[in-house]
C-alpha cells in the first residue's frame, strides 16, 4: 500500500518569504525575512489587527495566485508523485480551492487531493485521511500534528519556527534534506516490515 504525504501549502510549498514584498509595499514597510521570528505577522506592521486582517482579506487571492515555489520542491514533488499519494492540507478557506487549484497545474504539480480547512488545526483532517508523514512549516502545527497522530512530520526551518522541538518532528533545511530524511526513513520502515514478516 502506498504511503500518503501530508503536505502543507504556504510557507512548505510556496516560499516562505512570498508575502513580505506585499506587506511591505502596501504597509510602506522594509521588513526582512530574517527579522520575521514569528508566525503572527500583525505586531510587524504599523497597523491594528482589524487593519492588516482586511487588508490580508482582500489580497489574499492575489498572494495565492503569485507565489513563487519554495527553492526545490518542484523537483521533489515530482519524484514522489508516482510512489506516494500526495495529499496538500491547508488553512486556507475553501473558497480559494480553485485558485490554489489553478496554481498547482500553472506551476506544473500534481496534486491527489487538496484540503483547504480554514484553519491552523490539522490534526482532525490528518487523522481522516490517514496521513503517514506530514511536512510543515508553523511550529506548533508541527508539534501537534507529530504528538496527537503518532506519525514523523518534516518541519522546513524558518526564522519563526525556532522553538524547540520533540524527537519526531524533524527540522530540514530544504526539501532535498526532506527527501534524503524521507527515503531513510522509508528503507527503516521496509527494514522493520521485514523483520516482521520473518518472525515465526
Amino acid at each position: 500500500m502506498r504511503k500518503r504525504f501530508g503536505i502543507d501549502i504556504d510557507g512548505t510549498v510556496t516560499c516562505p518569504k512570498s508575502i513580505l514584498p506585499y506587506i511591505n509595499k502596501a504597509f510602506d514597510m522594509n521588513i526582512a525575512y530574517e527579522d520575521v521570528d514569528q508566525y503572527e505577522l500583525t505586531p510587524f506592521v504599523n497597523v491594528s489587527e482589524e487593519v492588516f486582517a482586511k487588508w490580508f482579506a482582500e489580497n489574499e487571492p492575489t498572494i495565492y495566485e503569485e507565489s513563487p515555489l519554495a527553492p526545490g520542491a518542484k523537483r521533489i514533488l515530482h519524484k514522489w508523485e508516482k510512489d506516494y499519494e500526495l495529499f496538500f492540507i491547508s488553512a486556507r478557506s475553501s473558497y480559494l480551492l480553485e485558485i490554489t487549484k489553478k496554481w498547482f497545474i500553472d506551476n506544473g504539480l500534481t496534486f491527489h487531493h487538496i484540503e483547504l480547512i480554514g484553519s491552523h488545526d490539522k490534526v482532525k483532517t490528518v487523522k481522516k485521511h490517514q496521513v503517514d508523514i506530514f511536512f510543515e512549516d508553523k511550529h506548533d502545527n508541527a508539534v501537534m500534528i507529530h504528538e496527537e497522530c503518532q506519525i514523523p512530520v518534516i518541519l522546513f526551518d524558518t526564522p519563526y519556527n525556532q522553538n524547540s522541538i520533540p524527537k519526531g518532528v524533524i527540522r530540514v533545511n530544504n526539501w532535498e534534506e526532506a527527501n534524503q530524511w524521507v527515503e531513510n526513513w522509508l528503507k527503516q520502515e521496509k527494514k522493520s516490515q521485514e523483520i516482521l514478516i520473518e518472525q515465526p
